[in-house]
């Protein structure tokens, strides 16, 4: 196993405030882009998007349907939020947690002060693309590391610090939601909103790879230089295996590691820069136990 790395030169003072300046910004515009589509396709089509948002949607609704009482959706929906900063606040950092509070309470406030202008009420072409709305805001978020709130700051503290992932919590959890909303609105309603949550989460899952792992192969002549490039760009080991090519019967050099998925393509073109003739294999990895190096937050 290789063990020495060279340490990434610190940010300036500069570079700090633009990248915090453009956090912000591009935050505050997934917050209106989240309230817009929450006005303008979910409403419309009265569809209930997953977790948190889905569940106070519901609340305002059966509120509004039983007790005649239009209830405002920040109303409902930050509160719902104060164990989830809890927990962001304990095990994710508290600038994680701040951004992310950040985005809640601000797209909250403007789904209140936005007025709905209906794009469509065609209640398919609504799913679609309110999914892929709803889906860029989350990204938007998470590139920016940050989260939308909810079950989103769940999943990643239980991914993170227990190595759990919350999918089928989360779907559970959406599964209630649906049902209730099926039964007391209608199952068209619910099953739209099926829909809606399968598109939102395969932009997800196509656009943010930070929580997937690769298996990374590399044979190559230059070992040390391409482990360098492993170890500098994404802080993570590697072990080398020596072994004989059969094709010309020289000693080859393998070296195996497991990265980020999001690091790949960097990783990639930086190994063919020290070594043009490196033989690279990128393999998706099902599962992984032990330790494995996550970036810290702030």
């Amino acid at each position: 196993m290789f063990s020495h790395r060279t340490p990434r030169e610190p940010l300036t003072r500069k570079q700090k405030l633009r990248r915090e300046v453009l956090r912000i910004l591009v935050i505050s515009a997934a917050a209106l882009l989240s309230a817009f589509n929450l006005n303008s396709f979910v409403d419309t089509a009265d569809l209930f998007p997953g977790g948190f948002s889905g569940a106070a949607l519901l609340i305002i609704r059966l509120t509004d349907k039983y007790l005649g009482l239009k209830l405002a959706y920040s109303a409902v929906f930050l509160p719902l939020n104060i164990f989830p900063i809890y927990l962001g606040l304990r095990y994710l950092g508290k600038k994680f947690t701040f951004y992310s509070m950040y985005f809640t309470i601000l797209s909250s406030v403007l789904t209140d002060a936005i007025p709905a202008i209906p794009i469509t009420y065609d209640v398919l072409l609504i799913c679609i693309f309110g999914g892929l709305i709803n889906g860029m805001t989350i990204v938007l978020c998470l590139w920016m590391d940050a989260s939308g709130g909810g079950t989103d700051f769940i999943s990643i503290v239980l991914l993170e610090r227990k190595g759990i992932n919350a999918w089928n919590y989360i779907l559970a959890g959406n599964v209630v939601i649906l049902s209730l909303a099926g039964i007391f609105f209608g199952w068209d309603k619910a099953l739209y909103s099926i829909i809606f949550q399968f598109v939102t989460t395969q932009v997800i899952q196509n656009l943010f790879k930070r929580y997937n792992q690769l298996t990374l192969i590399v044979i190559t002549d230059m070992p040390e230089s391409v482990y360098d490039k492993i170890s500098i760009l994404t802080h993570h080991d590697a072990t080398l295996f020596r072994g004989e090519g059969f094709f010309r019967e020289t000693t080859k050099h393998m070296i195996y590691s497991v990265i980020g998925a999001d690091q790949a393509p960097m990783l990639i073109r930086e190994i063919h820069e020290v070594d043009p003739h490196a033989f690279i294999n990128v393999l998706k990895t099902e599962r992984l136990a032990g330790h494995f190096y996550s970036r810290p937050r702030e």
